[in-house]
């Protein structure tokens, strides 16, 4: 099969994970923004919004596209390739754990979440061996796995490490020359917050896009393997996480713009003290948030 086909297929399924993160009669995001979140060509995105308009899962109106229906197992794409990337695991994985609410202790029962994952069984092995060394899922004493789960000391911790690698992104950032890439970044990143801002009354859902933008932008300029891998678990905990708890969600996005703003200004004057103090603020209310919205679904 061909790769496009394959990567149709992917970029299609990723877009019934994201809509089955939301609620009946949300908007999804604007066709940029899906993108960059899926990794892939504004082409791909919209003949995969195409399907789910014939599928009738999205009502399409001129630029505004609708969830009307949930998304169910039999509307997944079959993979061409006989199992997915790590990355694509990861993503299917915590997906599943943050849906689904699927609590601490769980037995993980691995020849059906390969089928569901489409991956074969040695390769979830691997992969929640990997998990193991995060203290996410563990093996039982007779065999299998369970999951230990999100709970709150999971969340202090990750949080705490988290303040740890990011203002170590912003010291190593401020050392970095004019021409380096990452300053036109940040001012691209000023307008996209802005502009995000100015309509944030219609278009509040998508600041989690831009959330992860920021952060992984921020974070890109530390070239370390063990830090990278560690980025990538902190990224999908905390970019999910704007999904888990609806409640004052416009409010909450409202308070990150203007706290990411100040971020973005005192990296972009160059202020060591103003940055950090910005970061530090910015990352103890993303901690607040995040356990509170394990308390709301009683991860914890």
């Amino acid at each position: 099969m061909a790769r496009t086909d394959e990567r149709f297929r992917r970029a299609y399924n990723r877009l019934l994970d994201i809509c089955s993160t939301m609620a009946i009669g949300d908007e999804l995001p604007a066709e940029t923004a899906l993108a960059d979140k899926m990794e892939v060509s504004r082409t791909i995105v919209r003949t995969a919004l195409q399907k789910l308009d014939s599928d009738n899962l999205i009502r399409w109106e001129g630029r505004t596209k609708t969830l009307i229906r949930k998304p169910q197992a039999e509307h997944r794409l079959v993979p061409a390739e006989s199992s997915l990337s790590t990355e694509e695991l990861e993503h299917r994985f915590f997906e599943w754990i943050l849906r689904f609410d699927v609590p601490a202790g769980t037995s993980l029962n691995v020849a059906q979440l390969s089928r569901q994952f489409g991956v074969p069984v040695h390769n979830l092995q691997e992969f929640l061996a990997g998990l193991s060394r995060l203290g996410l899922v563990e093996r039982r004493p007779r065999g299998g796995w369970s999951l230990l789960g999100f709970t709150s000391e999971f969340a202090v911790e990750l949080s705490e490490f988290r303040m740890v690698l990011e203002l170590n992104a912003v010291r190593q950032l401020l050392t970095l020359p004019p021409e380096h890439e990452i300053w036109k970044k940040l001012k691209t990143l000023k307008r996209e917050h802005e502009d995000l801002k100015s309509v944030l009354e219609e278009r509040y859902h998508d600041f989690s896009l831009l959330d992860e933008k920021f952060h992984s932008a921020v974070n890109s300029v530390v070239k370390n393997r063990f830090v990278l891998e560690a980025q990538k678990l902190i990224k999908l905990i905390f970019n999910y996480h704007y999904m888990w708890d609806k409640r004052d969600e416009l409010e909450r996005n409202a308070a990150a713009i203007e706290e990411h703003l100040e971020w973005i200004d005192a990296m972009l004057d160059k202020d060591g003290a103003r940055s950090e103090a910005a970061a530090l603020k910015h990352l103890r209310r993303s901690k607040e948030t995040l356990l509170q919205s394990l308390r709301v679904h009683k991860f914890a």
